[in-house]
């Protein structure tokens, strides 16, 4: 990757979680908003001060940050999950694991059972680029 990556916009997550909880349910609100903008920082920091270039590192620091970091009250995976797909998306990439491989690898995540690094190789395994979409 060349280019500067587009970033997450904090509203447009703060949305997505507020529907993921509409459609899935679970208590809504943030429990810690600097928690949040600091998930949210994690990969401009690594991108900008450690060089870091490789999108599903970026979108693995996404996950990590908000998945441990527990910002919002209720639907902090679900958060989690959907930052990672959104920012992979938006730079032009998908993920292409089944739903069960997904929601293990993100509780995972969330437990501590694997690190950063251990779920950006599962972004990678797992990462289709638009030039192989077949769409």
């Amino acid at each position: 990757m060349t280019k500067a990556p587009a970033w997450i916009d904090k509203r447009a997550l703060l949305l997505l979680h507020r529907e993921s909880l509409a459609q899935f349910g679970g208590a809504g609100g943030l429990r810690d908003e600097g928690l949040l903008d600091s998930a949210l920082a994690r990969p401009v920091n690594k991108h900008t001060y450690e060089g870091c270039k490789e999108l599903a590192d970026l979108a693995a620091a996404y996950g990590f940050g908000l998945a441990r970091n527990h910002p919002f009250i209720d639907g902090n995976k679900r958060a989690a999950f959907l930052a990672v797909g959104v920012f992979l998306a938006i730079n032009g990439h998908r993920l292409a694991a089944t739903p069960v491989d997904a929601i293990e690898s993100i509780l995972a995540l969330a437990a501590g059972s694997i690190d950063e690094a251990q779920f950006a190789e599962w972004i990678k395994r797992n990462l289709h680029g638009a030039a192989d979409d077949p769409f």
